[in-house]
């Protein structure tokens, strides 16, 4: 009853859709109401492009709900590019309402497929389930400044071990249809043998999100050089500290977000 619930309104016009909750809940918002819907959805687009209320009562709780557009939310979900929505979302969370938007639906799959891609690169060769869905619920929180400075250590633990069951729902179809994965249904665990060959692990880096492989390839490739990301993906492949290289790159993608959107939360939140 005490904790906070966080909400995420995904909506296909900010600017029309501030502009009525203002009018409905104007008393939500920071001093940044006086300069209208515009400008807070010019505010919106900065950082991880979600815009937050917070501390906001509601039916006798303390709730904060966060306003992304349909479009940003689609292209975190499919190319990382800040992870800060789309590293919520390959948590367990509960989908109030959804429209039959199929190119969102996609994404939200697609954001899954990657999170276990990620995980595979930076796991040993063999793993339980709950090792699997420790490494997938700390990638969003890989480089983020706040779990060093305000937030407690222990979040991913405490995510992971009273919700097992439900991130076995939402990854056992992905983990089902995984060659390198036995997933015993009705015990209700999983067996993984990961190849960690070279070929294996390029095929894995190759079907990792834009942003991340950029981002591995900024790391990698010395200034100048200007090789072509497939050829130093193959060179991160025959590295043995692969999945270091991997948990850089996400952790350079976070790090940024996490820094622009909390400078955000000051005029935000007021």
């Amino acid at each position: 009853q005490n904790n906070m619930l966080d909400f995420v309104f995904a909506v296909d016009d900010s600017v029309t859709w501030h502009m009525m909750n203002l009018l409905k809940n104007r008393s939500h918002y920071s001093f940044l109401k006086v300069f209208g819907p515009r400008q807070i959805s010019n505010v919106q687009s900065y950082g991880a492009g979600i815009y937050y209320n917070t501390l906001v009562p509601c039916n006798g709780r303390m709730i904060k709900y966060g306003v992304i557009s349909t479009d940003t939310l689609i292209d975190d979900l499919l190319h990382w590019k800040t992870l800060y929505v789309a590293g919520r979302l390959q948590k367990p969370v509960k989908i109030l309402t959804q429209n039959e938007n199929s190119k969102l639906q996609a994404a939200l799959v697609s954001n899954l497929k990657s999170a276990v891609r990620a995980a595979f690169l930076m796991l040993p060769e063999s793993f339980s389930e709950e090792d699997l869905y420790m490494q997938i619920a700390g990638l969003s929180y890989s480089g983020d400044f706040r779990m060093v400075i305000g937030e407690d250590r222990a979040k991913v633990q405490n995510i992971v071990k009273p919700n097992v069951l439900h991130f076995q729902k939402l990854y056992s179809s992905i983990l089902q249809d995984c060659p390198q994965v036995v997933y015993k249904h009705h015990l209700g665990r999983l067996e993984a043998s990961i190849d960690k060959s070279p070929e294996g692990q390029f095929t894995q880096l190759m079907a990792l999100p834009r942003t991340l492989q950029q981002k591995i390839t900024s790391l990698v490739d010395p200034p100048g050089k200007n090789r072509d990301v497939e050829e130093i993906l193959l060179q991160v492949a025959h590295d043995p500290d692969c999945g270091f290289v991997v948990h850089q790159g996400i952790s350079g993608i976070v790090r940024s977000s996490s820094i622009t959107q909390s400078a955000k939360t000051i005029l935000t939140a007021g």
